[in-house]
Parts: structure tokens; sequence; C-alpha cells
């Protein structure tokens, strides 16, 4: 077996401990790139599942779902996005490989991306993982710590 790259191993989030240690204070954003292996095929090529599994992982992470969009396409492959007051969260898959591509961006103080992160890996059954961290917009506050609580506004 081929050893997961960056950040993690095949360990829930909860296990690492990294929930205490995932905050950049001063950063705006936090992203997790992640890529997932030996997903089921028949999951992956399921707009349905696929959609289900991505509105919980969003609700999982604490965030305020204002949207979301999925598209099936032919022969399989599914891609999809949700919105989220906090920012996104999008996957793309290949079903004959067995493999998917997330994004999870979040910026505010409660949203956790490694509580979808988590629940993803399980609900496509990937056997193998990596991911790689991100803190976006790192800026140097004039006194403590930024502050970024986004609100839904309307349009």
């Amino acid at each position: 077996m081929v050893e997961n790259k960056y950040i993690f191993h095949n360990t829930p989030a909860a296990d690492r401990g990294l929930e205490q240690n995932h905050s950049d204070s001063n950063a705006l954003g936090h992203q997790l790139m992640v890529e997932y292996y030996g997903c089921s095929p028949e999951l992956l090529n399921d707009k349905a599942h696929i959609r289900g599994a991505m509105l919980e992982a969003a609700s999982a992470t604490g965030a305020t779902v204002v949207g979301e969009v999925f598209h099936g396409f032919s022969p399989h492959g599914i891609s999809g996005v949700v919105v989220i007051a906090e920012s996104h969260l999008a996957i793309h898959t290949w079903p004959e490989y067995g493999y998917a591509a997330l994004d999870l961006f979040t910026c505010g103080d409660v949203v956790d991306p490694y509580k979808g992160f988590d629940l993803l890996r399980r609900e496509l059954g990937a056997v193998r993982f990596e991911v790689r961290e991100f803190f976006r917009g790192r800026l140097k506050p004039l006194s403590g710590r930024i502050r970024h609580k986004p609100s839904i506004v309307e349009e």
C-alpha cells in the first residue's frame, strides 16, 4: 500500500487530535484539498448519493448551505458544488478509477472542514487518501486576531 502524503494517514481526524490544532488565527480561509483513492465505483457514479453525502458533509462541518449544483456525466462521473455562507465544498469523481477529488474551503471560526473530510471518506468508501492543507488570506491584523463570521446575503 502506498503511504498517504502530506498531513494524514488513514486515521479519522478525531483520532489525530487535529481539532485543537488546525486553526490559524491570522487567516481568512482554511482549505483542504483531498484526493480519495479506492472508492466504490458505484457510489462515485450515484449522483443522489454524492449530493446527499456532500450536503451531509457541509452540515457536519457546521456550515450554512446557501446553494448546490450537481451534474452527472456520460458514461460516468459526477461534479458538484455546495455553496456555503462560509465558502464551498466541491467534488469531482472518476468512478472508472475509484477516485474522487474534493475541495473543502471554509472561513469563519465555527466551521471545521475535517469533519466533512472524515464523513466523505466513509461515505465514498475510500481506502487511501492524500490531503493538502492551506490557510488562505494570511493577514497581519492591527490588533489581535482576525475575526470573520460570514452572513447570508440575499440577492
